[in-house]
């Protein structure tokens, strides 16, 4: 078997079980998820509970792939007890590591021997702060306004200087590769507490920021004129277009935002990076199929895409708009009844939309992960033949995976983008 040039870890997001089946389908080494209210996406994603935790450690662990916990906010005093208790359980429990910004939970999983990774959310920036967590971490995340040469010089230093981690290894370092880029330095912000008392640091963002604002003039009222109403709302990071650079940067840990995604995000968004990492290492990394994988995804949601801050570029030229600029939206359509396995046949009770030949389609669900397709025959439920259906119809259609009773179904459209 030929040698991989880049030791490197896809790490993808799982908001919920059919996200993180859709992680393990396409090809992610770990998955990231958080439990209650002690982490960044508290609000924004469909967060797990403490009795989940159990059941995501086995399914990583079958599908051979780590699992990382989020429990990165900002801790008060009555959050400690909370804190200590996730931890421990993660620990029980054979989660591989938790994901900590606050020193309270970095002294803590570091006292029981608990695996940790540093946060971004402590906007480690440069080597001496890198040798200071080391000394409790596995693995750190950097901050996210780094450019690419100075984190070359961060991992070169790691390698010069031989600075290890708990386990007496070379420190490595994880980055964001794809998704949200925040307005705050290193996802910290402060204007959802401002505004309406709910902390941003502490899992609650409002996305403050992705709003429309006017400036202006508090003597004359006088309304200045600005070309972007979004100028706080960044674009999205997509490395995609300069991945090998991003690889010979030194980063082991890839990273994708998304923890408040759907499943047909974390699907694609995976698959197209699983991709794109073993073309760099077969050599056929190419302008052709990095077009082919930008086009792809800018299907799920986006708010246009940039290099981030690791290209240099200044900042007007990564302000966005406030909404998603996906090329496609879905639909919810209806609820899978039964699936035959043997014609390969999906029965489904319709619900909220009309369906036809020729949709594009996916089925989600706890264990089918997503799945896509698109409808190449429909059958009524007096198995009369039908180029349509409507809802409150029981319908089947042909389905190449086996999917499972209860998989939700959503046709999937083109969507036009207005500026």
């Amino acid at each position: 078997m030929k040698k991989k040039k880049y030791n490197v870890e896809l790490l993808a997001p799982a908001g919920s079980y059919e996200a993180l089946q859709a992680a393990i389908d396409n090809g992610a080494d770990a998955v990231y998820f958080g439990v209650g209210h002690i982490n960044m996406r508290s609000v924004a994603a469909a967060n797990f509970d403490l009795d989940d935790l159990k059941k995501i450690s086995k399914i990583c662990q079958k599908a051979k792939i780590k699992s990382y916990l989020t429990v990165n906010t900002v801790l008060y005093d009555s959050d400690l007890e909370m804190m200590k208790k996730i931890i421990k359980t993660a620990k029980e429990n054979k989660v591989t590591a938790v994901i900590v910004s606050d020193m309270a939970a970095v002294q803590y999983a570091d006292s029981i021997d608990m695996p940790l990774h540093i946060s971004t959310q402590l906007s480690v920036s440069n080597v001496e702060s890198v040798k200071f967590y080391a000394q409790y971490a596995d693995q750190i995340v950097l901050a996210r306004e780094l450019t690419l040469p100075m984190i070359k010089n961060i991992t070169e230093t790691i390698k010069k200087e031989k600075i290890k981690n708990k386990q007496g290894k070379l420190i490595p370092i994880e980055a964001f590769a794809h998704g949200a880029l925040c307005i705050g330095i290193s996802g910290r912000c402060y204007m959802s507490l401002y505004s309406e008392n709910t902390s941003a640091n502490r899992g609650a963002c409002r996305q403050m920021c992705r709003r429309k604002y006017k400036v202006s003039d508090v003597d004359t009222g006088q309304e200045m004129v600005i070309d972007n109403e979004f100028v706080m709302s960044p674009k999205d990071i997509c490395t995609i277009g300069f991945l090998k650079d991003f690889l010979e940067a030194g980063i082991y840990s890839l990273k994708i935002e998304g923890r408040g995604r759907s499943p047909e995000y974390v699907a694609k968004v995976i698959k197209s990076y699983r991709e794109a990492i073993n073309s760099i290492d077969e050599g056929t990394y190419t302008l052709g199929k990095i077009k082919k994988w930008e086009k792809e995804l800018k299907t799920v949601f986006n708010r246009g895409i940039s290099d981030g801050y690791y290209l240099g570029k200044p900042t007007h030229e990564w302000s966005a708009s406030g909404n998603s600029q996906a090329t496609e939206e879905r639909f919810f359509a209806g609820i899978i009844t039964h699936y035959f396995p043997k014609s390969k046949i999906a029965e489904i009770d319709l619900q909220a939309h009309n369906i036809k030949i020729g949709d594009n389609f996916s089925i989600t669900g706890p264990k089918t992960g997503v799945l896509f397709g698109k409808i190449k025959s429909l059958q009524l439920e007096d198995e009369s033949k039908a180029k349509s259906a409507k809802p409150k119809q029981l319908v089947t259609i042909p389905v190449d995976k086996p999917v499972r009773k209860n998989d939700k179904l959503y046709i999937i459209k083109t969507r036009e983008i207005y500026d």
